[in-house]
């Protein structure tokens, strides 16, 4: 029996990143939370080409919503939006909103993470403690929610960072990064074990729960 004929039905979701990755992560954590419920999740490589506008939020709630509000405005799609990184108690929470582009260009994993291993080379280990943070946005479109609905949630992954990276799961940050009651970082998980406990599984999460909410047919 069709997801159609069980009376539910397949909702169309944009999440604005061109990073495959969370594409999949995100499709991991929607899937187990949903059921039965299909959400076919798409990623701005899959949908006509828009001026992505620039992140000038200062916290990662404002660049979150920044990005859904854009989606939701150049496609008509609910969307979904996420601004994550890492803090760094020694950098004063820096890089902060600027983790994805520390080194100086947007996404450049490993510059960004060998800039903030020679910056804290010389913090000694009990002041090494750091957190991965992430607000996700769910933004939806004012011709199928009159008025619009904005939704925002946010996650938190506390920790340390390491000395030298471990693993090769993962992406971004998760090479150096050792949660508390961790024995593996981040890199050294399985996408499972990560989600459970990272800051981006946190709140999207707890977005699916709302995803259920207002997207999801009711049978």
């Amino acid at each position: 029996m069709s997801a159609a004929d069980a009376g539910v039905l397949p909702t169309r979701l944009l999440l604005a990143t061109r990073n495959a990755k969370k594409l999949v992560e995100l499709q991991r954590i929607l899937d187990a939370a949903l059921g039965g419920h299909r959400v076919e999740l798409v990623g701005l490589n899959d949908v006509p080409e828009y001026p992505e506008a620039p992140e000038t939020g200062l916290t990662f709630g404002e660049n979150a919503l920044l990005k859904a509000r854009e989606g939701v405005r150049h496609t008509g799609l609910p969307t979904v939006a996420d601004d994550s990184g890492i803090a760094v108690d020694a950098l004063n929470g820096m890089p902060g909103v600027f983790s994805a582009r520390w080194a100086g260009r947007h996404g450049d994993d490993r510059a960004n993470l060998e800039l903030l291993l020679g910056q804290t080379a010389d913090v000694p280990d009990e002041h090494r403690g750091a957190s991965f943070v992430c607000a996700a946005a769910l933004v939806l479109p004012n011709d199928t929610f009159p008025g619009g609905k904005e939704h925002l949630v946010d996650g938190r992954q506390t920790g340390r960072l390491l000395r030298a990276p471990r693993g090769a799961g993962g992406f971004g940050y998760d090479p150096i990064f050792l949660g508390d009651g961790q024995t593996r970082t981040n890199a050294e998980l399985s996408p499972a074990e990560k989600d459970a406990i990272s800051h981006r599984g946190k709140a999207f999460r707890a977005l699916a729960t709302v995803i259920a909410k207002v997207l999801v047919p009711r049978g």
